[in-house]
């Protein structure tokens, strides 16, 4: 089966410093009323605050909320990680929060949901991996991949930190390195 014949119902993105801009390029082209769900996790602050989710809800007529636990997860909605917690996939159809230990020094930490999806959503998840400064992500987005998902990695020459992505073309082969306009576009063509 060709990858683009698949049917996506996950698109996550992951990133850490310098990624809100990319996302910010990228949320208001994605196709709403899409039967696919979408998942923001980026490293962020522990403070209570919801300027991320006001800020998303400024640029798509999409639903945006940030995850609780044990929340249903809907199609077309845009969900974000919240902060101090990693973000699970109990099946396809809810959410679920942990706190244990932090990984690559983050909670929410990218390959924790990432593995989480691909466990999931196998084929049917994409994995978009954008800026940051640690290698979170990297080994998350290689199992997507080995679930034979579709992997995405931010350009590094369009990265304001180049490491994050770069740490996952390092480590295998991704299928696509895109600038966040062209992954903007790719989104809309796998699910538009």
């Amino acid at each position: 089966m060709a990858q683009d014949a698949v049917k996506y119902k996950m698109i996550v993105m992951g990133g850490s410093a310098g990624s809100l801009d990319a996302i910010l390029k990228i949320v208001p082209v994605l196709p709403v009323r899409s039967s696919t769900s979408f998942l923001i996790v980026i490293h962020r602050k522990n403070e209570p605050d919801s300027l991320l989710t006001e800020l998303l809800s400024a640029r798509t007529i999409m639903p945006v909320k940030e995850v609780e636990d044990k929340e249903p997860i809907l199609p077309n909605h845009l969900y974000v990680a919240p902060p101090d917690y990693h973000l699970l996939m109990e099946n396809q159809h809810w959410f679920s929060l942990d706190s244990s230990e932090k990984i690559h020094y983050s909670r929410p930490s990218i390959d924790v949901t990432f593995e989480s999806v691909a466990e999931t959503f196998g084929p049917a998840c994409v994995g978009i991996l954008l800026s940051g400064a640690n290698a979170d992500g990297a080994e998350g987005l290689k199992k997507i991949k080995g679930r034979k998902g579709l992997t995405v990695v931010q350009d590094p020459a369009t990265a304001d930190v180049q490491y994050m992505p770069q740490a996952a073309i390092d480590l295998f082969a991704v299928d696509k390195v895109l600038a966040p306009g062209a992954i903007a576009g790719l989104i809309g063509t796998l699910i538009g």
